[in-house]
This record gives C-alpha cells, sequence and structure tokens, in this order.
C-alpha cells in the first residue's frame, strides 16, 4: 500500500480526469481532490448549450456516474479553496480545515471569466457563465420573449446567443473587434458565422464596445455603446474572455506567463508540482509558440498526461488541438492552428452550412476547420497529424475523396 499523498487542486475536467487516471493506472495513495464548487468534477460546453436551454439535467455534465465517482476512493473537498502552496514544507492551506502535506501536487485551477470594468456591470440582470450555478441562473433568466444582450462575439456568446433565439429570444450581440471570434479564426469564417446568426434574427454590432450599463425607469437594462447609441435589453451576458486562474501558482514562486508555465510532461518550474488543463502553459509544436488552450479535449487530454507524468511515466503531451462549437443547427469543428501565412484551399460552398477551409504551410494541411462536415475533417486530421504532401487543386476537389489523400 502506497503510503504517497497526491493532491489536486481544482475539482473540474482536468482534475477529474487525473484523479480517475491515477487509479486507472494502479496509483494506490492518498488522493485529495480539493474543488470550490459543490459539485463532481463536469464538463463545461453543455453549460452554454444543453444545460442552458434545458435539454440536460446538470447531472448529465458529470464525469463519473456517483458509485463510480464512489469507487475512486478520493480524498474530495467539496467548496473548499487552497490559499496557499509551501513549496519548502510541501503543503497546501485551505480555506478550511487544517493544511494538507503532499508528496506531489497537479494544479488544474482552471480559468474565470473576464470581468467588464465598466459602470453597471454587477446590477441584477447581468450575468457570466463559467460554471453549473451560473448557467442555473442565467438559463431561469432566459425567458421567451425577452431580450438578452451578448457583451462579446466569441464562442461562448455565440453559443449562448444561438441557444437563446431557439428559446424565443431577442438577441443583440456587441463585438468591441472588427468581426467574430477575431481571436481564433481566419476572416473567411468570420464571416460565415456572421451570416449565420443574422440568418436567424440575432443583431450583431461590430466594432462597438461598451461605455456602461445602467437600469431605466421601466426596470429594464441600458447599454450604452462607445459610439453614443444605446441598447435595451433584460437579460445581458458579459462574454469577453478567460483570465487563468495562476495567482497561486504565482504567490507560490512558479513561473507563469499568463498561466502556470509547463512542459510537455505538464511539469513546472518544480518538479514536484504539474498543471494541466485551462490554467497550463507550454509550447506547441502544432502552433509553434507558447499558448494555452482552452477545450474540452486538452482539459480531458492534459489531466491524463499529468496524472501518467506524476507516476514516472513517459509523457510528451503535444495533441493537436481541436475544437468544436453547436450553433442552431451547425457542429463547426477546427483542427489544428490557422495563421494568416497559411495559404488558404475551400473545399465546398462557403456559403452553405457544410465546406471545409484548409491551411497549407509549404504543402502541407496545418490547419483545418469548417461546419457539419465531420467525415471530411477526420480525414483532414489524418493529413495534419502525418505532414501529407497535398496538391491544392484536389483538396479543393469535391468529388475527389479525402481518403484517397
Amino acid at each position: 500500500m502506497s503510503t504517497e499523498t497526491i493532491v489536486i487542486v481544482g475539482g473540474g475536467q482536468a482534475g477529474g480526469w487525473a484523479a480517475q487516471t491515477l487509479r486507472t493506472k494502479g496509483f494506490a495513495g492518498r488522493i485529495v481532490l480539493v474543488g470550490d464548487e459543490a459539485h463532481r468534477p463536469y464538463e463545461r460546453p453543455p453549460l452554454s448549450k444543453a444545460v442552458l436551454s434545458g435539454h440536460a439535467m446538470v447531472e448529465s455534465t458529470y464525469l463519473q456516474k456517483p458509485e463510480a465517482f464512489e469507487a475512486l476512493q478520493l480524498d474530495w473537498r467539496q467548496n473548499v479553496g487552497v490559499t496557499a502552496i509551501d513549496r519548502r514544507s510541501r503543503t497546501v492551506r485551505l480555506t478550511q480545515g487544517e493544511p494538507i502535506s503532499y508528496d506531489k501536487l497537479i494544479l488544474c485551477t482552471g480559468g474565470r471569466a473576464r470581468s467588464l470594468n465598466i459602470p453597471g456591470a454587477n446590477l441584477p440582470g447581468v450575468f457570466m457563465l463559467r460554471s453549473i450555478k451560473d448557467a442555473e441562473k442565467l438559463g431561469a433568466a432566459l425567458v421567451a420573449d425577452k431580450r438578452l444582450l451578448v457583451i462579446g462575439g466569441g464562442w461562448i456568446g455565440l453559443e449562448v446567443a444561438s441557444t437563446a433565439r431557439k428559446k424565443g429570444l431577442d438577441v443583440t450581440i456587441v463585438e468591441a473587434s472588427e468581426r467574430l471570434c477575431e481571436r481564433t479564426v481566419p476572416p473567411g469564417v468570420s464571416d460565415y458565422l456572421l451570416r449565420l446568426h443574422t440568418s436567424h434574427g440575432v443583431r450583431v454590432e461590430l466594432g462597438a464596445g461598451i461605455e456602461r450599463l445602467a437600469p431605466s425607469a421601466s426596470g429594464v437594462l441600458i447599454a450604452m455603446l462607445s459610439d453614443g447609441r444605446e441598447v435595451e435589453a433584460d437579460v445581458v451576458l458579459i462574454s469577453v474572455g478567460l483570465v487563468a486562474n495562476d495567482e497561486l501558482a504565482r504567490a507560490a514562486g512558479l513561473a507563469c506567463d499568463g498561466g502556470v508555465s509547463v512542459d510537455s510532461q505538464c511539469r513546472t518550474s518544480d518538479p514536484d508540482i504539474f498543471a494541466a488543463g485551462d490554467v497550463a502553459v507550454w509550447h506547441s509544436k502544432w502552433a509553434g509558440r507558447h499558448m494555452r488552450l482552452e477545450s474540452w479535449q486538452n482539459a480531458q487530454e492534459q489531466g491524463i498526461a499529468a496524472a501518467c507524468a506524476v507516476l514516472g511515466m513517459d509523457v510528451d503531451h503535444q495533441p493537436l488541438p481541436w475544437f468544436w462549437s453547436d450553433q442552431f443547427d451547425v457542429n463547426l469543428q477546427i483542427y489544428g492552428m490557422p495563421a494568416p501565412a497559411h495559404q488558404t484551399v475551400l473545399r465546398g460552398n462557403a456559403n452553405s452550412n457544410a465546406f471545409v477551409m484548409f491551411f497549407l504551410d509549404h504543402g502541407k494541411v496545418a490547419a483545418a476547420l469548417g461546419p457539419n462536415s465531420a467525415r471530411d475533417l477526420r480525414f483532414a486530421r489524418r493529413l495534419i497529424e502525418r505532414g501529407t504532401l497535398v496538391d491544392p487543386a484536389l483538396l479543393a476537389d469535391v468529388e475527389m475523396p479525402l481518403s484517397k489523400l
């Protein structure tokens, strides 16, 4: 029986997978899972879609069924935060209870929704979305015929806008940039997303900031735009990005760079401390730079990788980035990291709801994305991972099966 103690800070998807992997790989020692929510580890993608719409219960997001979670035999500290890491004594201090000693520590502290520093951001009727609790509160406010203002045209904002429209709300999106999802997709895809949302009755205001929010005499919220216009809403969602929860690591003296810096073994600058999920920053060979990857895929795979590395297994966490988003009747997937220098090849009609964009780097597919094209994108993934040289004309030819390439 092992006498080692592994502490996991963060009870989300990465932390949950780390705990489960430790057990499935044979670790028999003590595992302490510290989470600041009441819920067992869960997946976040349904929060902006099925859970928010009321089509899925909260319990459907949990990683394990109750009996499977119980079988992990964790020392689970729910509704508990970690206030400090003492690296010299290898202990963590908690918001309640005695400090816990660790042999290895895994940080899965994730991130928090970025706040908006404007007057009125904390008014009743103004929401952010990150947790189950957030989804429950926002979902209750999304009532048919109400008006929703979404501040921010990124993925979460677009998914909530889609969910709200399907629930019968009047929806306006205000985005400060000149296009939707500017940080993650090329202009052609931003144009497609704009067409998709406007075709479903969403009003989209681009290049417009929000100066302040204020209550009106009739009880609705009024948003003052940077150009002086006003937008009235019953409900406001602030969705302007994610901030990595790396304060605990910084205070402990760990190397951080917009998140906790790790190597491909998920190890921090302290050999006994690892990090995974939304909080972790590492050098991606696919992107050619240091990055955080805010995705379902990375939360799971990096949580698994960190657990394996803690157990001394050979780990090289370099997953091909994969992301998806469900909006209206569209499932859009992205493999790889499109870059402005890439050659773009279109397969299909970009004005339809089924096409693929390939992004080539010196004749090799570096990234691919598209709506409702899961089969083609599976083959695209193989082309990316194998580094296959391809003829752009063949990629563009819809009569040419990608399997033959």
